[in-house]
């Protein structure tokens, strides 16, 4: 138990920021959060909402669809609506996955996405997803897919798909695509 201000037990196994880096540790660990904040995901927004890592998944070659995920945070006091999602394919869709009775999972289109007010809708495997159909070339790990959002209050937001590798992220495998 810790006996207080300057006591061994409450600095054994602690680094105080002040005592890191010869008292820079302040600087040292923004400068460490700085470098690490691209690992932690990207981001874009308009407004109240927040696109969260935005990735689809790598496909084999000769795959003629992809899917796509996000998630979407609305810090407003209005319900916004994800009306479509552009990208340079034939045909970008979002999709549900409803699986019957009998366990068999389907996919289904859907118009649109509420994303109540104060909310965070997640757009992830195995639930609603972006589909790209009419896929020429695999989406291939580490590579992007550049894509417009459209909400019907926050209208257009530009995002990027980060590719990444099937299974790394939770991909669609068995599930009919």
């Amino acid at each position: 138990m810790c006996g207080g201000a300057g006591h061994s037990s409450c600095r054994r196994g602690r680094v105080r920021a002040a005592e890191v880096n010869g008292g820079d540790g302040m600087r040292w660990l923004l400068l460490v959060g700085l470098l690490a904040a691209p690992a932690w995901g990207h981001e874009f927004g308009s407004g109240a909402l927040t696109v969260g890592h935005p990735y689809a998944v790598a496909t084999v070659p000769g795959a003629t669809v992809g899917a796509g995920y996000l998630s979407v945070t609305n810090a407003g006091a209005e319900a916004d609506r994800l009306l479509a999602v552009k990208a340079d394919f034939p045909r970008v869709e979002m999709h549900a996955t409803e699986v019957d009775a009998a366990g068999v999972a389907r996919m289904a289109a859907v118009g649109s996405v509420e994303v109540p007010a104060g909310a965070t809708v997640a757009l992830a495997p195995q639930g609603t997803h972006v589909m790209f159909m009419g896929l020429t070339a695999p989406l291939v790990e580490g590579g992007t897919v550049p894509a417009v959002l459209v909400f019907e209050r926050a209208g257009e937001v530009a995002v990027e798909f980060n590719v990444e590798a099937r299974g790394a992220a939770g991909g669609m495998e068995g599930m009919g695509h």
